[in-house]
């Protein structure tokens, strides 16, 4: 899932361009963000990368960029349709600081996960800013409800994977060989009946734990009840 994502200044020294000429572009619909992150910085991928530079091409060849605009409204870059079939619809990246806080964690547990393999950030710049895509906010819940129900990270790193390998394989089917996708797809076919009998287990134990504690709350209620009217009586006797 992880892929290179630049901001604009690296970008523009990447494609050898001036921010200006970059606005100018974006504002013609030459070229468009790969997505944003949470503070609405534009982020560029690879991907546009490309673009830029078939666009650059066409320039050396002559082409204004009024003329480039028509070639693509009427014929597109077809060379770089296929490289976008399968790429993650994603339009908004989250900071550490940002996914910890949806999903209700600290950032230093997300760092924490991180070098554990758990997750890994989908984006990264050239200066080491990292991002993640939205459905991570759901990843780390996910997580946080393996932790309740007894997973130790070992074990919830192979689950995430298998999360992962997912999201990769339903983006684009044809991104790995048919028989590792087959197999890949049984294990995680095995691990949600794993999960199933596990949380079956749970559920069983919740509904215990349920009618015990209305039943002890009940008790305890009635012995507190009780223990004040003692006390009522023994500070009558008192007072007689």
């Amino acid at each position: 899932m992880n892929k290179k994502l630049y901001t604009r200044p690296e970008f523009t020294v990447k494609v050898n361009m001036t921010e200006a000429e970059l606005v100018l572009w974006t504002k013609m619909k030459l070229i468009k963000p790969e997505g944003f992150a949470d503070d609405q910085t534009p982020l560029y991928s690879d991907t546009v990368l490309e673009k830029v530079m078939h666009i650059q091409r066409l320039r050396e060849l002559g082409y204004g960029l009024e003329e480039i605009q028509k070639i693509m409204k009427k014929i597109g870059l077809p060379k770089l349709r296929s490289a976008r079939k399968g790429s993650p619809d994603f339009n908004k990246y989250l900071t550490v600081g940002s996914l910890a806080e949806r999903a209700g964690l600290s950032p230093r547990t997300i760092k924490h996960w991180e070098d554990k393999g758990i997750i890994e950030p989908d984006m990264r710049s050239e200066g080491g800013f990292r991002l993640y895509s939205q459905v991570y906010v759901y990843l780390c819940k996910l997580i946080k409800d393996l932790q309740l129900f007894g997973y130790s990270l070992e074990e919830i790193k192979v689950i995430s994977g298998y999360f992962r390998d997912f999201l990769d394989i339903q983006g684009n089917l044809g991104s790995l060989p048919k028989a590792e996708v087959s197999k890949k797809l049984e294990a995680m076919l095995s691990e949600i009946q794993v999960l199933f009998e596990k949380m079956n287990l749970l559920k069983e134990g919740i509904e215990r734990w349920e009618d015990l504690l209305k039943k002890k709350k009940k008790e305890i209620l009635s012995l507190k009840t009780k223990n004040q009217k003692r006390s009522d009586r023994l500070l009558r006797e008192s007072n007689e």
